[in-house]
């Protein structure tokens, strides 16, 4: 059992470490913007674990797409990260690519707005202000509908996770675009505005 924490710095380091695609580091930006924005909403006080585990969602994915979950567990694990923390992490692959099922809120969170976060990226930089920050939840929907835009998207990820979570598609949708909306400028989506 380890004592060990990791901060947000040392998190992003290590991002860092495994990710040199700039659009990969972005994702993982703004996939921690909008869990810090729901660690808020459910009145977590551990925000920062939240931003930790945002960051470190994909790790593996740019070197070891094929290990996708798998690789992250094995690097935390040698790194003495906490059990709790990788396997929140390796939840969000549920039914992709692992079997361990999202069972806490955080674990929920991330399995529904990582896929949610590439639909509404895709979404902001076909509008005219290529921003995130003037963007309703109704552009997104009606992108939702078109099943060729984003086509890697999983939808029906986002609307089981949205189950999970009891909560409206709609208010994720909200609630995820007001969490980008805050990293806007450091995710690319600031825009021309």
């Amino acid at each position: 059992m380890s004592d060990y924490i990791p901060t947000r710095e040392e998190a992003f380091e290590l991002l860092k470490e495994y990710n040199k695609n700039e659009s990969l580091i972005k994702h993982a930006l703004a996939v921690e913007g909008v869990m810090v924005h729901f660690a808020e909403l459910f009145g977590e006080e551990d925000k920062e674990k939240w931003a930790v585990i945002g960051l470190m969602h994909d790790l593996d994915y740019e070197m070891y797409p094929e290990q996708h979950c798998i690789k992250t567990e094995e690097i935390l694990k040698e790194r003495n990260w906490p059990e709790e923390y990788i396997r929140t992490i390796i939840s969000h692959g549920w039914g992709i690519c692992t079997d361990v099922e999202p069972v806490e809120t955080i674990d929920k969170v991330l399995y529904t707005i990582d896929e949610l976060t590439g639909l509404i990226a895709a979404t902001a930089l076909v509008r005219p202000s290529k921003s995130v920050l003037d963007m309703k939840p109704k552009s997104v929907k009606k992108k939702w509908k078109q099943s060729s835009f984003a086509a890697g998207v999983d939808r029906t990820i986002i609307e089981k996770g949205a189950e999970m979570l009891d909560m409206d598609l709609n208010t994720v949708i909200s609630e995820t675009i007001k969490g980008m909306q805050k990293v806007a400028e450091e995710i690319g989506l600031k825009g021309n505005i």
